[in-house]
């Protein structure tokens, strides 16, 4: 199972557009107070669409908390992690692959990832760029999951308007 874990969320839009990514892919969301905001929020909704009724979540009260109810793997993205995002083995369908993602503004504390050194990560970029936006990190990490598991239990055509719409 993939999961998607958001430590102290600040930002209702990207939490939002990450429950519906959630949504569209089959991942799980964890996410670790305290939030930035109220989940009941109109930016809330509005990010997610019709979707958040749908998005499989639990909340956490703190990191200890969310250890102590998860086990997996625990993948860190930080712009401080020395390896590529796809340099890891994500294709074991059997395992609890969790991605965790820091606050908006500091990121995971430090504290959490120097006992994670070997399974924190980047996705690469310039050096124009601090960091990528959160929601955006977070569908890059769980397409490459899903890429290494080729897309197990996604759609690969339109079942609105038929795989063959194009070509009518």
């Amino acid at each position: 199972m993939i999961n998607v874990v958001l430590f102290e969320p600040e930002i209702p839009q990207n939490t939002g557009n990450i429950m519906r990514t959630c949504v569209a892919t089959g991942t799980h969301l964890h996410l670790i107070k305290p939030l930035g905001f109220s989940l009941d929020e109109k930016n809330i909704k509005r990010s997610g669409v019709n979707y958040i009724d749908k998005c499989e979540y639990k909340i956490y009260e703190n990191f200890d908390e969310f250890l102590s109810k998860n086990d997996g793997d625990f993948y860190f993205l930080t712009r401080y992690g020395k390896k590529p995002h796809t340099s890891f083995d994500y294709s074991d369908t059997n395992r609890n692959i969790y991605l965790i993602f820091g606050k908006e503004s500091t990121g995971t504390p430090k504290e959490i990832l120097k006992n994670y050194l070997d399974r924190c990560l980047r996705i690469p970029m310039t050096s124009n760029v601090r960091a990528l936006n959160l929601s955006n990190c977070v569908a890059i990490m769980v397409y490459e999951v899903l890429r290494q598991q080729n897309y197990k239990e996604l759609l690969k055509t339109e079942p609105f308007k038929g795989e063959d719409y194009l070509e009518m």
